[in-house]
């Protein structure tokens, strides 16, 4: 068995979407300035990084994270390798996913993570509506992409967050897929469950499981 963590890091130098809140990471307590114990500090809006868009984010009075079904965040997933050149993804790019349930699209995105520091970029790859309406009639319960936003920066209207979410679709973005080969995996996606604000999303440690053969 091989485990992938596609997880970004949260960290002072994590590419943050436009207009989002930034990161602040701080020592509250230190056992070398005398505390008895080491306690940390952090602050980020709960779309950095690797993070689950729950319903809410777009419709409002819809389901918050904690309402997540769970059975939506374990399971089988597909990864699937989007050609690189391509910006928009459209239903050709998507491939036959008869009977599945979980889908991550690995694109020239990934390449992004080696070089945080540069910010963020509004030139990546993303899902077309034509594309989320797909996997909507398709029955698939989480869509996953490896940048910050599965829409066209400046989308009006943001017709693909809606187009899954008010399916009920777990959005998942922000994933690190350039170790990850295309193919099936099992997935383990744990956002923090709060109750309370907007309830809009959450960072999530994920992990990808491969089986191995001998």
């Amino acid at each position: 068995m091989k485990i992938y963590d596609v997880t970004v890091p949260i960290s002072a130098t994590v590419p943050i979407y436009a207009g989002d809140p930034t990161v602040s990471l701080a020592a509250a307590k230190s056992i070398a300035n005398g505390d008895s114990a080491n306690v940390s500090r952090i602050s980020f809006g709960v779309h950095t990084g690797t993070h689950v868009d729950a319903p809410n984010h777009f419709i409002d009075g819809a389901k918050r994270v904690h309402e997540i079904d769970p059975e939506k965040l374990v399971g089988p997933c597909r990864v699937v390798q989007v050609p690189d050149g391509v910006i928009a993804i459209e239903p050709e790019h998507v491939g036959d996913i008869t009977g599945v349930c979980r889908v991550l699209f690995k694109t020239q995105n990934s390449a992004f993570w080696a070089e945080p520091e540069k910010g963020f970029r509004t030139d990546f790859t993303y899902i077309t509506p034509a594309t989320a309406q797909m996997l909507v009639i398709g029955g698939v319960v989480l869509v996953g992409i490896d940048y910050l936003s599965i829409e066209k920066s400046g989308s009006p209207g943001h017709p693909v967050h809606i187009t899954l979410l008010e399916k009920e679709v777990v959005i998942l973005e922000g994933v690190d897929l350039r170790d990850v080969p295309a193919g099936d995996y099992g997935m383990i996606c744990m956002p923090l469950k709060y109750i309370g604000a907007g309830g809009d999303g959450s960072p999530a440690r994920t992990m990808l499981v491969a089986e191995t053969r001998v």
